[in-house]
């Protein structure tokens, strides 16, 4: 199983219900075909940024993201990073965005309320998630 492919999966699962233990992520992630050891899940959990918040796995928003029109980051593929957006703030985001000259960054194109972010590799992706969330936070 692809790192990438087990790391939708997971993330998909946190934004569908709360998990309170690695033990029931994992249980999840076997009974939807993904399989995980303990030590991938941690990783994975570390390297997409999720966090333990009141007592359950949480993917993060920048406390300031929002205000600022930033709603959410997410992995799509090996090169690419979508952003979601408040509606009409897609460009004003990737601007932003731009401004910052990311050197994993190949390039943005934004929408209405979404923003694809081509990176140079799949280290990339996350390293670019982290540094956009410092950047909006």
């Amino acid at each position: 199983m692809q790192k990438s492919v087990r790391q939708q999966k997971l993330l998909s699962l946190i934004r569908a219900k709360p998990f309170s233990t690695q033990a029931a992520l994992r249980e999840s992630l076997e009974r939807a075909g993904v399989p995980a050891t303990q030590s991938s899940l941690s990783r994975d959990l570390e390297e997409l940024g999720v966090v333990k918040h009141r007592g359950h796995y949480a993917i993060p928003k920048a406390n300031g993201a929002a205000a600022r029109g930033l709603l959410s980051l997410d992995l799509s593929g090996e090169n690419l990073v979508v952003a979601r957006t408040e509606p009409g703030l897609a460009s004003a985001v990737a601007v932003e965005i731009d401004a910052a000259q990311l050197p994993e960054i190949v390039g943005t194109l934004a929408g209405e309320d979404t923003i694809f972010i081509a990176v140079t590799d799949r280290k990339a992706q996350r390293d670019v998630m982290k540094k956009i969330w410092e950047l909006f936070g």
